[in-house]
């Protein structure tokens, strides 16, 4: 059972409700120890006196704050406690506002709120239920180790959620920032319409389980991988930056790409439609054999018998579902195809190129099909 970081009460109006925040969210981050090279030994940080340069006892150190080159303004810790906002326990809503008005750029950590005691489940509830339907956040401060946080708290399903906010002067103005931001707007075109309908094609619902941070499978496949006395293959390098004469060119040629992807993964009822239609095509042109005494035909087997296959047919159809393999092993990633290769145990993988991968892979499906049968 996780442990609160934060207790205090939650006020809007008059009413309140003793509350605890919890951490919503946890880093999968893989982390290394830093090593002297060609030993086991651990290097840690110090804290050093730059101008000695001996060690300096953490109960020495003092926060100071630079007014001029080599001046500071020295604060102790007792000091910033006694001017902590108000030092209070209390997460006060003072504002409703919509939860679209509030930029992404303003949303920092997330926490799940919970209420202290079964007495408080009623009242808990009461705002959740009502911040649900009038789908707006309560806008509140509160101080938490030292800290005031500005935050927005609002509805999910079944729990109530904080989120603490940047401070207006911590959000830097894009267009004093940014070297280069778009001087016109698109208003239309083709370009445009292009461009709004790949994003069509591409659009899906959010399930967040879809998406893995690719990153750190690799770097845990490379740990292993040194581990075991293997070597891991690199990952492609980033596209080059498309030219804007090449722009509706690039656009269409993502559409037929991403329109291919979605038919394979979901086949509409059309699509189904037509392949029913050419099966049943294709058992019209074929032609009547002998009846057997069930009434069946020599070349329309019975349910539960395979039909008999010259070897000329087998291998035409080997070397066209090896075709078809390849097809589909080119659109991946030389990562992907490394990962698959790895799965298969593909000897001389690190070695192989994004082609030489494809041919590896596409004969060892044909070997497990072998093996299967």
């Amino acid at each position: 059972m996780a442990r609160a970081i934060w207790t205090g009460v939650l006020t809007f109006g008059l009413v309140t409700v003793p509350v605890g925040l919890f951490t919503a969210t946890e880093d999968h981050t893989v982390h290394f120890h830093q090593l002297q090279r060609g030993t086991a030994d651990r290097v840690r940080n110090k804290r050093i006196n730059e101008r000695t340069g001996e060690d300096v006892d953490t109960k020495d150190i003092v926060k100071g704050y630079e007014v001029e080159p080599g001046e500071y303004v020295v604060v102790e810790p007792e000091e910033l406690d006694e001017v902590a906002p108000g030092r209070s326990r209390t997460v006060d809503i003072t504002d409703f506002v919509e939860l679209a008005e509030i930029e992404p750029v303003y949303f920092a950590r997330t926490y799940y709120v919970a209420p202290r005691g079964e007495q408080y489940l009623k009242v808990y509830e009461l705002l959740r239920a009502a911040l649900e339907r009038t789908g707006r956040v309560g806008i509140a401060t509160f101080v938490m180790r030292g800290r005031q946080y500005l935050t927005a708290l609002r509805a999910t399903e079944r729990v109530l959620v904080l989120q603490t906010l940047h401070w207006a002067d911590e959000v830097r103005d894009p267009s004093g920032e940014l070297p280069e931001l778009p001087s016109e707007r698109v208003e239309g075109g083709k370009e445009l319409d292009m461009a709004a309908r790949l994003v069509e094609t591409l659009s899906a619902p959010w399930e967040p389980a879809r998406y893995h941070d690719t990153y750190q499978e690799r770097v845990r496949e490379l740990v292993r991988a040194k581990a075991e006395g293997q070597e891991v293959a690199a990952t492609e390098e980033a596209p080059e930056a498309t030219d804007v004469l090449d722009l509706m060119t690039a656009l269409q040629g993502s559409i037929d790409r991403a329109g291919g992807a979605s038919r394979e993964k979901r086949p509409g009822r059309e699509e189904r439609k037509t392949e029913r239609s050419r099966a049943s095509a294709k058992e019209d042109r074929r032609p009547e054999g002998r009846k057997d005494d069930r009434g069946r035909t020599a070349s329309q087997p019975g349910r539960g018998r395979a039909p008999a296959r010259s070897d000329r047919g087998s291998s035409s159809e080997t070397g066209h579902g090896r075709a078809a393999g390849r097809s589909d092993l080119r659109k991946l990633s030389k990562a992907e195809l490394y990962r698959r290769a790895a799965d298969q145990g593909v000897e001389g993988r690190s070695r192989m190129s994004r082609d030489d991968l494809v041919e590896a892979l596409s004969r060892s499906g044909k070997g497990r099909k072998k093996a299967a049968a």
